[in-house]
């Protein structure tokens, strides 16, 4: 005969098992912070960034004039079109989104929704652009992942803070708390007859490839330039008194006004002061348009303004930063600020 004996767990092993069950499920299902809540609160706030983002998505299709589609959602917000049928049922179930025969439309309320959103991308733009070091090309995509973690009350808060600004640093519109948008008045560039003197009011700033060009050239709202040229291969303009081209693609990005009448462009290449050899003079003309932000502010505390007689001292050991005496004090610049500031030669005297 075969006896079978019990096994037995000595109490310790067994009161350590007890224990790390025990602990195990308290990290799983603890409410509110254990990982079933937080994934399931992460899967929700997902699910509402997505509608959120078909909400702009839908509102820019309208706006510029096209009849949004499955289709074009689904590319929008780079999902499947399975995906993207999923997202326009949550529209539709909530009143915000309209849905026959493959078309799409924004209800009142849907419409009142995505220009909440519009609004508060353009104004977290607008901080990047004044109050940080954030480059440019990545303005939008910062604000993109920023737009969808504030409530109404922070909303305005920020726009507050900022003073209400009436526009972001692109020249898009920013919608008032109430939806209000100024009729737009600005042609693309390649719609106006060679020789036109302009103000840029807008760059488009998608695609990111094209609007890094658009930077490389100096191009933001507010510079003025000469269009000399428009063609199916290239459009050509004049901006500081040199020649500039770029595929009409890529000129399409660029929207602008002409200038009022009586208003003269100034068309002479100013030289940059970065160019200014140690003991030279130079006054400055004006700062670069595309010089913005913190950089721009500190620039004109210390004085840079229209006039101002700057004289280069001296390079450091490895040629950048250059002392330079700007309103009786020696004050140290990058090369890359330097560039920012353009000039016209002065008889060499003390900078004052």
């Amino acid at each position: 005969m075969i006896l079978l004996q019990a096994s037995t767990v000595p109490p310790g092993v067994a009161l350590t098992v007890f224990a790390v069950v025990a602990v195990a499920a308290a990290i799983l299902c603890w409410p509110r912070v254990g990982v079933v809540a937080r994934v399931a609160r992460l899967r929700r706030s997902s699910d509402r960034v997505l509608v959120e983002d078909a909400l702009k998505a839908l509102y820019h299709e309208e706006a510029a004039g096209r009849v949004p589609t499955v289709e074009s959602l689904a590319g929008g917000l780079e999902v499947t079109r399975h995906a993207a049928h999923r997202i326009i049922e949550r529209l539709a179930e909530g009143g915000l989104a309209l849905a026959e025969h493959g078309r799409l439309a924004l209800t009142p309320a849907g419409r009142a929704y995505a220009l909440r959103m519009v609004r508060v991308h353009r104004l977290w733009e607008r901080y990047l652009a004044d109050s940080t070091g954030v480059a440019p090309a990545e303005w939008h995509e910062q604000a993109e992942r920023l737009e969808h973690s504030l409530s109404e009350a922070e909303v305005d808060a920020l726009s507050a803070t900022m003073g209400h600004p009436r526009y972001d640093p692109h020249g898009d519109p920013i919608p008032t708390v109430t939806g209000e948008l100024p009729l737009p008045t600005h042609r693309p560039l390649s719609a106006l007859p060679a020789g036109s003197a302009v103000t840029i009011v807008h760059l488009e700033d998608e695609p990111r490839e094209a609007f890094e060009q658009l930077l490389e050239r100096g191009l933001t709202p507010g510079t003025r330039l000469r269009l000399l040229e428009v063609s199916p291969t290239e459009v050509r303009f004049r901006l500081d008194g040199r020649e500039h081209a770029l595929p009409p693609v890529v000129a399409d990005q660029i929207a602008v006004e002409p200038l009022p009448d009586g208003d003269v462009l100034d068309e002479r290449a100013h030289p940059r002061l970065s160019g200014l050899a140690p003991g030279a003079s130079a006054r400055v003309v004006r700062l670069s348009a595309a010089c913005q932000g913190p950089e721009r502010r500190r620039l004109l505390d210390l004085g840079v303004v229209p006039g101002t007689l700057i004289t280069a001292e001296f390079a450091s050991p490895g040629g950048d930063p250059v002392a330079y005496r700007i309103r009786g004090a020696l004050i140290a610049l990058r090369r890359t600020q330097a560039d920012q500031i353009q000039v016209e030669s002065a008889p060499t005297e003390a900078a004052s």
